[in-house]
Order: structure tokens, then sequence, then C-alpha cells
């Protein structure tokens, strides 16, 4: 009786899990397809948006000091980084439930 507990302890954690989650691979390439997309968003559109605001709206068109329009600039680009997780965060959300679904259909 000993014996067949240790076996059972002994087992890898989760290996009966791994084995029930293996997706095809249309809906891993598009898991990966969203994850570059988002990567792509979160480096470009902040860096962009710094620079772009920094420049041609707060110094250009507001006539604002350089030092100010660094830290309204910084600004910008902080809420475009969140706005970016917010989606991505919900993108893989639906995203998920959808596969959940999709996969529940009997």
């Amino acid at each position: 009786m000993e014996r067949t507990d240790r076996t059972v302890l002994n087992a890898a954690p989760g290996a009966g899990v791994a084995a029930d989650f293996r997706g095809n691979d249309s809906s891993l390439l598009s898991v990966l397809k969203t994850l570059l997309f988002f990567t792509f968003l979160m480096i470009a559109l902040p860096i962009g948006l710094y620079f772009g605001t920094k420049s041609f709206v707060f110094e250009g068109s507001l006539g604002m000091s350089n030092r100010d329009s660094y830290f309204y600039a910084a600004i910008v680009a902080v809420v475009a980084v969140h706005i970016v997780l917010a989606l991505f965060v919900y993108v893989a959300w639906n995203e998920g439930s959808k596969q959940w679904r999709s996969g529940k259909q009997d």
C-alpha cells in the first residue's frame, strides 16, 4: 500500500493536464500572431508617440519649453503603454473564451 502511494506522489505534476491541452496548429499560430502584433505595438507606439508629441505637439504647436515637453510627452507614452496592455488583455481574454467555447461544443 505504501509503495503505490509513493508512485502517485512521485508522478510528474500536471502530467494529465498537459496531455489534455493540445491545441491545433491554427490556434497556436493565431496566438503567436496576436502576441507578435501586440509586441510590435508595445514597442513602436509609445516611442513614436513620445517623439511625435514632443516635437510636433508640445514644442511645435503649443510652444512649450524643451524641459516641459519631455515631461508631457513621457505622460503620453505611458498612457499609450497602458492602452496597449489593456487591449492585449481584452483580446487575449476573448480569444481564450472563444477557443474554450468552440472546444466545449459536443
